[in-house]
């Protein structure tokens, strides 16, 4: 996936923005980071469950895995774009979303 279409993809979510975090862009859903975008390196970083982290985490590795440190503890799991496929990255994005957004925003979604 490219991140074009990432993009795209994260913003067709219901009250999703996007705004700069340390010169990244980030996708928030109210104030608060679902994803950051990371173009140098093809990848996306989702906030995660521990559940959803451990569960996409089994897909591959080296696609999809939690990020070093704490930060990884947290949730915080890396998605590489270039060998993720859509669909994957597109329920991991959406599980981000509804570990992150409020519930109101999710009737519907």
């Amino acid at each position: 996936m490219d991140m074009e279409t990432f993009r795209r993809l994260a913003l067709s979510f219901p009250g999703m923005t996007e705004q700069a975090h340390f010169e990244k862009p980030s996708f928030r859903v109210a104030g608060k980071i679902v994803a950051t975008l990371d173009t140098a390196n093809q990848r996306v970083c989702l906030k995660l469950s521990e559940r959803d982290q451990d569960l996409f985490s089994t897909f591959d590795k080296t696609v999809i895995y939690p990020v070093p440190n704490g930060w990884g503890k947290q949730g915080w799991t890396f998605v590489n774009l270039e060998k993720v496929p859509e669909e994957t990255l597109r329920d991991a994005l959406t599980a981000a979303y509804r570990t992150v957004a409020p519930k109101k925003r999710q009737t519907g979604f």
